[in-house]
């Protein structure tokens, strides 16, 4: 048994490569959800601007790591659980879009995305 395959936490701080797999599947779900949330962020999400900014696959493609930046919106917390609370129709959606290119829809997992944040609070201490 590998390191790699203990916990999928694990997984990603022990084993940062992604197979070429891993890395389209990254890809395909980045920018269909990015397409998905430009045009459902209206009705579901009170016109926030989401941007998918990072997308990590498991080894066994069984879950995604959806990392997201969110503007527009007065508390980031709030819309975070929002999504999280939307997570099966979103999920719905993009196998709608993706149905084509994958066998088995990966389980979405969305995180905050706060490097913005971060590297605008250390310009902010810089000057």
């Amino acid at each position: 048994m590998s390191v790699c395959s203990l916990d999928h936490e694990l997984f990603y701080y022990l084993c940062p490569m992604e197979s070429t797999r891993q890395q389209k599947i990254s890809r395909l779900i980045q920018k269909d959800l990015g397409v998905i949330f430009q045009q459902e962020s209206r009705n579901l999400f009170e016109g926030a601007l989401i941007t998918v900014t990072k997308v990590q696959v498991s080894k066994d493609l069984a879950i995604a790591k959806v990392h997201l930046s969110l503007f527009i919106t007065t508390d980031k917390q709030v819309l975070i659980d929002k999504i999280r609370h939307h997570g099966r129709e979103i999920r719905h959606f993009l196998a709608q879009r993706v149905h084509n290119q994958l066998r088995i829809m990966p389980e979405l997992q969305f995180y905050l995305d706060d490097s913005l944040d971060y590297i605008e609070n250390i310009d902010k201490l810089l000057k």
